[in-house]
């Protein structure tokens, strides 16, 4: 039996582990993966306050990690299957094991939302990708394409541009939704070209990525980018399957919470992107995660007199 059981250790669950270790909870941290999420999978990271210089995301999640488990929290690695969260013992199923917990954060984060277009799913591993941190090293000296308009389609051909000798960015509207001074450094970037507005057609390519067909998005016309590699950058789904039903959430799926964290479920929490709210950073799952771990700490310390 367990205080808390956190599912996901993104930056969200690590915060949380940091918290209730430090409140004396007995916690343990389930990841499917590695540490840190999609921050462990960015490359540059440089408006996460208290590092000066720009710092990889893999670097600030080992820091996280390492922090928690010197704090006495405990992080273990296996598949979730399944949750039992209604009752007064959550009962969590991995493929490994299965827990017993008194509370329950729930961190799983979200995946990358894929487009649907012919060649996508085919060519996926073989020039399409959604992560350009992780594959971008495959594509050096060659030329790719990042669809998107949000920071992370930015930041993706900014960190291509700096491999591949031309990255084409392509987005469906003529303005970006990303900050202007990472769409400052897009414009003054010399290989990068932009194409707008204009929507992803289709990958070619029989065994892998050879070039890609983009749509103008007002006249339709089409024209190929000859590229070895696209980047899908648009948005995130969040990873709330095993809660169907159980857990309210909004019309996009993402658990609906107050500013404690605190779901529909007495003992349930939520911390970081899988929570429904505007903005999604590294420093709001943080914040999330320290909120969550607390009220977590309350209702544990409540329940047992």
């Amino acid at each position: 039996m367990k205080d808390l059981i956190i599912a996901g250790a993104g930056p969200a669950g690590l915060t949380a582990a940091i918290y209730a270790a430090r409140g004396g909870l007995d916690v343990t941290v389930i990841e499917r993966a590695f540490a840190g999420g999609q921050m462990a999978a960015s490359n540059v990271i440089e408006n996460y306050p208290g590092y000066e210089n720009e710092t990889s995301g893999a670097a600030i999640a080992n820091s996280m990690k390492l922090q928690a488990l010197r704090m006495g929290a405990q992080i273990e690695n296996g598949e979730i299957t399944s949750l039992e969260l209604s009752g007064n013992i959550k009962r969590i199923v991995t493929s490994k094991k299965e827990y017993e917990a008194k509370a329950v954060i729930l961190a799983m984060g979200a995946e990358p939302r894929q487009i649907g277009i012919e060649g996508e799913k085919r060519l996926a591993g073989s020039g399409v990708s959604y992560c350009a941190t992780c594959d971008g090293a495959f594509f050096r000296n060659k030329v790719t394409a990042v669809v998107g308009g949000g920071n992370t389609a930015i930041e993706d051909a900014l960190y291509l541009a700096k491999l591949c000798t031309g990255v084409h960015l392509v987005h469906r509207r003529m303005a970006f939704r990303a900050q202007r001074i990472l769409v400052e450094k897009v414009i003054k970037t010399d290989n990068i070209t932009l194409h707008q507005p204009y929507l992803p057609a289709r990958v070619t390519g029989e065994y892998a990525a050879d070039g890609f067909i983009i749509k103008h998005a007002e006249s339709g016309t089409e024209k190929k980018l000859d590229v070895s590699g696209v980047f899908f950058a648009v948005g995130t789904i969040p990873k709330t399957a095993l809660l169907e039903g159980r857990v309210k959430t909004d019309e996009a799926g993402y658990i609906i919470a107050d500013e404690s964290c605190k779901t529909n479920l007495p003992g349930v929490f939520c911390a970081g992107d899988i929570r429904s709210k505007r903005l999604r950073q590294i420093v709001t799952a943080t914040a999330d995660g320290a909120m969550a771990a607390t009220a977590a700490e309350e209702y544990i310390y409540t329940a047992s007199g």
